[in-house]
């Protein structure tokens, strides 16, 4: 959605390298922001972007449509998902994939790509993406990209620039705390005991609430009380006015 940063950059470097072609769409998608988020506020820079796509030769086309063309007058098309897209996100943000599947779909037939790279930092919008192509017979093939952090952790985000000097530094407590919670499971501590201390490790650490800390099934993000397969730990914050997501691998 713009405000490019280092991961950003990064997915259209991994693009470069499996591609011969690589086309980045930028747009502030309205359908996935409920009334009371941030969609005016969010930071639009296009010609920063597309300066930093091109200094560097990360992209060969920027596709930059407006609302207008994107949601002519009269567009009526929803799409509704269960599998992935249930729970954690949908439970805070229940508009939030209707919003981000079918600005995907639109996006995804408009250039046709053999491939289409998309971070892991939005670990559930990944699964979502990855079953709405399969689902749709949408010929392109979903690579997800390694999160990229800051020198304390952080997930990278254009979120992050909303935060105050102090709330920065309660921030990057967040992949410190995740991380922890993996090595406890690897460690076999049960699933509900780590879920719970690590809401409370989050609340203590100076963030103003928690959506959740939970431990899914890496594949299908179903619940699970073993690991007896990939598992993923994903959380979900808020800081001041800023809402953070980070995530990791257990196994």
């Amino acid at each position: 959605m713009g405000a490019l940063h280092e991961g950003h950059l990064s997915l259209a470097r991994l693009a470069h390298s499996l591609a011969d072609e690589v086309v980045v769409s930028i747009f502030v998608n309205p359908t996935q922001f409920a009334p009371h988020e941030d969609f005016d506020r969010y930071p639009r820079v296009l010609q920063a972007d597309v300066e930093k796509l091109g200094n560097d030769n990360h992209a060969d086309v920027v596709f930059a449509p407006t609302i207008q063309e994107i949601y002519p007058a009269g567009f009526a098309t929803r799409i509704v998902m269960n599998g992935p897209a249930e729970g954690l996100e949908s439970d805070f943000r229940p508009h939030f994939f209707a919003g981000v599947t079918i600005i995907v779909a639109k996006l995804l037939l408009a250039a046709l790509p053999e491939i289409a790279i998309f971070g892991e930092k939005d670990y559930q919008q990944l699964l979502v993406i990855r079953r709405l192509v399969s689902d749709l017979g949408i010929p392109a093939n979903i690579i997800g990209a390694p999160i990229l952090r800051e020198s304390d952790g952080l997930a990278m985000s254009s979120r992050n620039a909303y935060l105050s000097p102090e709330e920065r530094k309660v921030a990057g407590k967040l992949n410190v705390i995740v991380s922890g919670l993996c090595a406890r499971l690897r460690a076999g501590e049960t699933i509900p005991a780590v879920e719970k201390s690590g809401a409370h490790a989050v609340l203590d650490a100076g963030f103003s609430s928690v959506d959740y800390i939970a431990v899914r099934d890496a594949a299908t993000l179903a619940p699970i009380t073993s690991l007896d397969a990939p598992a993923r730990v994903l959380a979900a914050a808020t800081l001041g006015k800023t809402r953070l997501i980070d995530n990791m691998a257990v196994t």
